[in-house]
This record gives C-alpha cells, sequence and structure tokens, in this order.
C-alpha cells in the first residue's frame, strides 16, 4: 500500500503545481494540466502517519512541455478514501520553465485549499528578453493576479535590488 500511495502522490505532484499555468493572467500560460505527469529524485519518503511525501534530491518533475527543477518538495495530503494533495512546498532553487518562460525562487508555495502559489526569495520571472526581479511572487489562481514584490521575507532583513521590484522589458523594433 505504501508504494501505491508514494506513486499516486508522485503523479499527483506535477498535477498539483502545473494548474499555475491555466489562470488567465499568468506567466506561465496554457498548459495542460491533465497531461500525464513524469518525476524523478534521488529519494521519496512516503509518511503515512503525518500524511505527507518528501521528494528530495535533484527533483525534477515534467508535465507536457513544463517542468519544476527543486532540491526538495514536501507534499502534505488528506487520506480520506482517496489522496486529496492541500499543500506542496518546494525549496532549494526552484526554478518553473515552459518554453522560453521561467520563474525563479528560494521557495514555492501552493496552498491548493486557497488556491495561492507564493515564491520567496529571490524571484525572477523571464519571458525571451524579458526580466522582472523581486522577493516574492504571488499568485492568486481565483482572479488570475500575479503580484510580484520587494518586500523582505521577515522584518528586519532586505528583499531583492534593495527591497523593490526591478525589471527589464524588450521594445519590438517599429518602422518609423
Amino acid at each position: 500500500m505504501k508504494t501505491f500511495a508514494g506513486f499516486a502522490l508522485g503523479a499527483a505532484i506535477g498535477a498539483a503545481i502545473f494548474p499555475v499555468a491555466t489562470a488567465p493572467a499568468q506567466v506561465l500560460r496554457g498548459h495542460d494540466s491533465n497531461a500525464p505527469v513524469n518525476f524523478s529524485a534521488d529519494r521519496i519518503e512516503v509518511q503515512d502517519r503525518a500524511d505527507r511525501v518528501v521528494v528530495s534530491g535533484n527533483v525534477h518533475v515534467t508535465q507536457a512541455g513544463m517542468t519544476l527543477d527543486a532540491a526538495r518538495m514536501t507534499v502534505a495530503y488528506r487520506s480520506n478514501g482517496g489522496i486529496e494533495i492541500e499543500r506542496i512546498d518546494a525549496a532549494g532553487d526552484v526554478v518553473v520553465t515552459k518554453g522560453n518562460e521561467t520563474a525563479r525562487g528560494s521557495t514555492a508555495i501552493y496552498d491548493l485549499n486557497r488556491r495561492l502559489i507564493t515564491m520567496i526569495g529571490n524571484v525572477q520571472l523571464t519571458q525571451g528578453g524579458n526580466r522582472l526581479t523581486g522577493w516574492r511572487l504571488l499568485i492568486d489562481l481565483n482572479t488570475g493576479r500575479s503580484t510580484v514584490d520587494g518586500r523582505a521575507a521577515a522584518p528586519g532583513t532586505s528583499g531583492g535590488a534593495g527591497g523593490r521590484v526591478t525589471g527589464t522589458f524588450t521594445v519590438p523594433k517599429r518602422d518609423q
């Protein structure tokens, strides 16, 4: 049973993370969250009594051309006749990529109940030649609104670039 639970939760890891791309006005758009999920890691530990799975060591999750890489991921779930994932925490140079779009941060938290994704710590969003940096990225899947801010994670610490959001945007060449 533990092997099946580990497999089912492993398959659900990517499916639970990747819906960020399906909400309007998101950085990573047009993702098929129903596609098969593949993952690999150095270690997976199913903690049945704590209702969580810890995946660690070169965590790599793929689904329909989107990837998530991190050093460690913890999946908290509820088991009531089926497996219902409640929260996913990824840590250690978290990188989500699809095509030419990439979101990076030190930590990512996906609260499935509140439908909020938060990336914290030296957040970078890139799309082709465009780049946006800050300390925190908040994606509200209910409203489709994404916000980057320069606030620090704790009082007395500074966010990236002196607590400010910075960006570089390419301007297409226009005929005069």
